[in-house]
């Protein structure tokens, strides 16, 4: 049994990622984010960082009795099917999916939930510390060209 419980710890923290900063900027560019749906790439970066501190294992569970899910927080109520509750699951994914170091699948539900009138806003972590703001800091020494780090949410 305590061999059965050390194999399962293993293979959890082996599908764990906690992305350093620039690192995840970068992935985020290369997965086609900077820009999507006129989202800077400083949105998203500043957006994760609040919502989950870049770790792919986070979860949180809300006092309404939904859970959020992985590096984007992606909530079981509307965006994906964990069994327990999910009325819409508007991404068609399994939770568990997005507790993963390879971000695609999170990545893909993320574009997904901007689609819907809330955009980035939909996010609590964007509205309470990013919007509006000085973003520059989440990109600077990340090698990113000056015009990209200060590119704002036109609206939310």
């Amino acid at each position: 049994m305590i061999k059965s419980l050390l194999f399962l710890l293993l293979v959890a923290v082996a599908n764990a990622k906690r992305f350093q900063r620039c690192e995840w900027a970068h992935k985020l560019k290369d997965s086609g984010m900077d820009g999507y749906r006129n989202i800077s790439l400083a949105d998203w970066v500043c957006l994760t960082k609040w919502e989950s501190g870049y770790d792919t294992m986070k979860t949180h569970h809300n006092n309404d009795g939904s859970t959020d899910f992985g590096i984007f927080q992606i909530n079981n109520r509307w965006w994906c099917n964990d069994k327990i509750m999910s009325f819409r699951n508007g991404c068609q994914i399994n939770c568990k999916d997005l507790l993963s170091d390879d971000v695609t699948v999170a990545i893909n539900c993320a574009k997904r939930v901007v689609k819907d009138p809330q955009g980035i806003a939909a996010w609590y972590g964007w509205r309470s510390h990013c919007q509006g703001r000085d973003l520059t800091p989440y990109l600077d020494g990340c090698g990113f060209e000056s015009t990209h780090r200060n590119r704002r949410v036109s609206s939310a």
